[in-house]
């Protein structure tokens, strides 16, 4: 190393920032974090600067330099804006003996600025000794998704209660006291932003003299994996993976979201294919409570978001019954993502206030749900699962009003790899749809702009859809 990491003790001390345009205004912005007394010397500040001094957050000092101002500060930054006066007031601050960050120019430098991840208390520090700054930037991204966004809060109450754990935990239990704080129930609570109830069960524990004997009941979370893209996900969606024991998954997700998972967590393939279930959803849902009562961290992995057309209502129940720990991270569902990749809008305003999302596969007996009752001017409708359905989808919007051409966009595998878009019209979707080979996991998108209502007629005379396509005795 040509650099020494270490934290710079701010309370009580005075950082200088010689500047006071926006370079002075990107390094303020830094110090903010901290609770030092911000000293900024320039004779004029910018807007965003002036504010910070009239608010009392900063002090101002409009001059002359003296070498003598600098004497005792915790740090400087130099940041004028001129090469030529950054060097004479680096001359200046180095003869107090103070060190200094001169912007843009890493010979004068006794500091480097880190990356920071803030978690305060809890605070990550990336450095490339000034190599590569982009390179930080994008290891900071990573680490910003692996730590919760609230995770201070619970170093913060672990500090609170220190004193409070010396006194009543005997010594001899404290490293397994804290090491059930950080990574047993109280952080499973935390985590699941159930900080109440953390925060009860540390207290009880201190109250009781240590850590309880270990649980035998974990938790699930049931996670959006999103439409396939790994950088669709969210940040706690793969903060859930790369804490999961076990992770449930299937064949709609994609291998580079598992990647995110930690690399010696169980992966189980539950099989679910469209029209045929390798595994049953009794057998899934008795599985994820089965890892759960073990006292593991599983991870219900369902594509797109969880709570549409997911089965997530079957499931919630099983781990009811089974008095397990759930917790239900969104993902983006497919309609979005889909509307995403054909770059335009669900909603446009004057013309479809209204989203529906609707699925050709609701129905136990296999016939499509009464799609008819969507039909409205003002409308977007997305249909999931409907590739296999496409003639008869057609046909229920056309008995329904729908004039023949409306437009309609299909997108299959939006944001993956094999993604396949195709425009046609109501008519003509079945005969696109063949063309294109489009199957499986595809949405079909029917806009109803309100300039239809005239071609539509009015809801009460039109044409009642038919019940076409059912199973036999139904």
């Amino acid at each position: 190393m040509k650099s020494f990491p270490m934290f710079i003790r701010t309370t009580g001390r005075r950082v200088l920032i010689v500047g006071g345009g926006e370079q002075a205004a990107q390094k303020a912005r830094l110090i903010l974090k901290t609770d030092a007394h911000l000293v900024l010397v320039s004779p004029e500040l910018d807007a965003e600067l002036s504010t910070l001094v009239a608010s009392g957050r900063a002090e101002q000092i409009a001059g002359p330099l003296t070498s003598a101002l600098f004497e005792g500060a915790a740090m400087t930054f130099v940041a004028t804006g001129c090469p030529g006066l950054d060097a004479a007031v680096h001359a200046l601050v180095t003869a107090a003996r103070c060190p200094v960050n001169v912007v843009d120019q890493p010979d004068l430098c006794d500091l480097t600025t880190p990356s920071i991840v803030d978690r305060d208390p809890v605070v990550v520090a990336i450095g490339t000794e000034g190599t590569a700054p982009v390179l930080g930037r994008q290891i900071k991204t990573e680490i910003e998704q692996m730590l919760i966004p609230n995770l201070g809060g619970l170093a913060a109450l672990a500090g609170r209660l220190r004193s409070a754990v010396a006194a009543r935990v005997p010594r001899e239990g404290r490293r397994e006291f804290w090491r059930w704080v950080f990574a047993d129930a109280p952080r499973d609570s935390w985590t699941r932003g159930a900080e109440r109830d953390a925060a009860r069960l540390i207290k009880d524990a201190v109250a009781a003299g240590g850590a309880p004997a270990t649980t035998t009941i974990g938790s699930i979370a049931y996670v959006g994996a999103g439409p396939g893209a790994r950088d669709l996900l969210t940040l706690r969606a793969v903060q859930r993976l790369q804490e999961a024991d076990v992770v449930f998954y299937d064949r709609l997700v994609e291998p580079e979201v598992l990647e995110l998972a930690r690399r010696d967590a169980d992966r189980v393939f539950v099989g679910k294919v469209v029209g045929a279930h390798a595994w049953p959803q009794e057998r899934i849902d008795a599985a994820v409570v089965a890892e759960a009562r073990k006292g593991r961290r599983v991870v219900r992995l369902k594509s797109g978001d969880p709570g549409i057309f997911g089965r997530l209502d079957e499931e919630l129940r099983a781990a009811a019954v089974a008095g397990i720990a759930t917790e239900i991270v969104p993902g983006v569902t497919a309609a979005c993502a889909a509307a995403a990749r054909l770059d335009r809008p669900l909603t446009k305003r004057g013309e479809t206030d209204t989203v529906v999302l609707a699925t050709a596969r609701s129905q136990k007996d296999g016939s499509i749900p009464d799609l008819e009752r969507h039909v409205q001017p003002g409308t977007t409708l997305a249909i999931y699962m409907g590739a296999s359905a496409v003639g008869e989808i057609s046909e229920r919007l056309l008995s329904a009003n729908v004039p023949p051409d409306t437009p309609v966009d299909i997108v299959a595998d939006a944001s993956k790899s094999g993604e396949v878009r195709v425009t046609t019209t109501v008519s003509g979707m079945a005969r696109t749809m063949s063309a294109s080979g489009i199957g499986g996991c595809a949405v079909i998108f029917v806009t109803l702009p309100r300039s239809l209502r005239g071609r539509m007629g009015h809801p009460e005379t039109r044409v009642p859809g038919r019940a076409v396509g059912r199973v036999a005795g139904s």
